[in-house]
């Protein structure tokens, strides 16, 4: 018989892949998918390093990835699931651990990075107002940029704090001289986790930062809303039910309150208002008296007085005669 001729080592590589990942298809029940963009391997070795106990980082081509997912849908239909987000330089963080705990522990290996030219600012960029420590031929530099400056203690210094790029913007060369000039390295690149999947279903990551408080608030605001919308067709519910049999119990007491009828739930609130009335018609008969005297004493015209002869100091009569 012929031997085998030996395998390549690409060849050899997608085995042990396969291989691996049908390991841990089986071994784990949840997977973080991130990706992986301007993440360098030694940075990707420590983050390996940090995950130990709790998961396992994978890395490999789309497409084996693909199709060994879908050789275990048979097994696990809900795999399914992950296909569509198997695009893109991503990676997979396989475990059984808390989500939240292990996306921590991939998140908080970060590295400062060096803008790049034609890369999107994943955060704004900011250059603090101060001396830079680059000589005064270099200000035209600044004012092609826009940037206020002056020249102190024979060095360039920026007057006021400049918003270089903002968030989502594309990096130009210009940028990139002017942070190389200042050695600023404003960005952070490492592993990001974009979404989980976990029990056949895929989610955004950012479900992950919710709590209890933010959990509770999501359910009753759909619960009113299902409660409203009952209301409002006149289909009951359980999240409507309250409202129908509050709003009942009311049109039931505005008509005990308006006729003699009455049961037992009604009579506290029409003995209230029975005295409440009581009280009112009572109210002007005790205090008529003291307003009628007020209004007496108002109507009673006032005593004039008597007006006082001015005294001329001439003695007698008007020519000084008794």
């Amino acid at each position: 018989m012929a031997e085998e001729a030996p395998k390549s080592k690409r060849r050899i590589r997608k085995e042990s892949l396969k291989a691996k990942l049908d390991r841990l298809l089986n071994e784990y029940k949840n997977i973080l998918i991130c990706t992986v963009d301007n993440v360098g391997s030694n940075q990707m070795q420590k983050v390996r390093i940090a995950l130990r106990g709790k998961a396992e980082l994978l890395m490999g081509k789309n497409t084996l990835m693909r199709k060994v997912v879908r050789e275990h849908i048979s097994r696990n239909p809900g795999l399914e699931a992950l296909l569509p987000h198997i695009k893109g330089n991503i990676g997979f963080v396989f475990t059984n651990s808390d989500l939240k705990e292990v996306r921590e522990v991939v998140l908080k290996n970060k590295v400062p990075a060096a803008a790049k030219s034609g890369s999107n600012a994943p955060i704004d960029v900011f250059i603090p107002p101060g001396p830079t420590g680059l000589d005064p031929g270099q200000t035209g530099f600044f004012q092609a940029l826009n940037i206020a400056t002056k020249i102190a203690r024979g060095s360039i210094e920026i007057i006021n704090q400049v918003h270089l790029i903002k968030k989502g913007d594309r990096v130009t060369s210009s940028h990139v001289a002017l942070l190389t000039k200042l050695d600023i390295k404003p960005f952070f690149y490492g592993i990001v986790v974009i979404r989980v999947y976990e029990g056949g279903a895929v989610y955004e990551a950012s479900v992950l930062d919710l709590d209890k408080e933010d959990l509770y608030a999501k359910f009753f605001a759909g619960v009113r809303k299902v409660a409203a919308l009952s209301l409002a067709i006149g289909y009951p519910t359980i999240a409507s039910l309250p409202h129908t049999l509050g709003n009942g119990f009311r049109k039931l007491l505005a008509i005990s309150l308006a006729t003699n009828y009455e049961f037992k739930e009604a009579k506290m609130f029409k003995d209230a208002a029975a005295s409440g009335a009581a009280a009112a018609a009572s109210a002007p008969a005790a205090g008529g008296g003291d307003k009628k005297e007020a209004a007496k004493k108002e109507e009673a015209p006032k005593a004039e007085e008597p007006e006082e002869e001015e005294d001329m100091g001439l003695g007698g009569g008007l020519f000084g005669d008794d």
